[in-house]
Order: C-alpha cells, then sequence, then structure tokens
C-alpha cells in the first residue's frame, strides 16, 4: 500500500487498529520528523490520538505493518511479518 501518495481514510486507519497485537501508540514513529513538527512524546496513546496525528502527518506512521486476516502486526523486527503470515 502506497499510503504516502494515496493517504489512508479513517475507516481504514481505525480498521488496521482494531486488527492490530501491539499497543497503538507503537503505531507513531518518534523520529526527527516527529521532532521537527514539535510533537509531545507522551500526547500519542490513545487510538483517537493516533488515528489524528496519523491522518495529519502520514510520514509517522511505523512501518511495515503486515495485515492478514484478522490480525496486524508492526514489522519491527522483520521477523514479526513472519508470525502473522505463518497463523
Amino acid at each position: 500500500m502506497e499510503y504516502l501518495q494515496d493517504p489512508l481514510v479513517e475507516s481504514t486507519l481505525r480498521g488496521i487498529i482494531a486488527k492490530l497485537t501491539d499497543p497503538v501508540a507503537d503505531m507513531v514513529r518518534h523520529d526527527g520528523h516527529f521532532v521537527e513538527l514539535g510533537l509531545d512524546d507522551d500526547g500519542y496513546t490513545s487510538e483517537d490520538d493516533v488515528v489524528d496525528v496519523l491522518l495529519a502527518h502520514p510520514k509517522l506512521m511505523q512501518r511495515p505493518i503486515a495485515v492478514v486476516g484478522d490480525r496486524a502486526v508492526i514489522g519491527r523486527p522483520s521477523e514479526r511479518v513472519l508470525e502473522v503470515l505463518e497463523s
């Protein structure tokens, strides 16, 4: 999915979150771009907060995220993708 060229809509993002086996806060990258935006490190723990920040700043989405059936995992480390593919 090329989410930077074709940004996620709220319903799709919430659908991924509903399947996520990781804490929703893990979807937000806290990298240099996060710091440049002046965002608060502690402010993105609820689903609504994560959805809002990712819709406004899609580059902050942690990737890859593997979605298979009714499960989704953040592929960090990459071996986690195999977990969802093999289940």
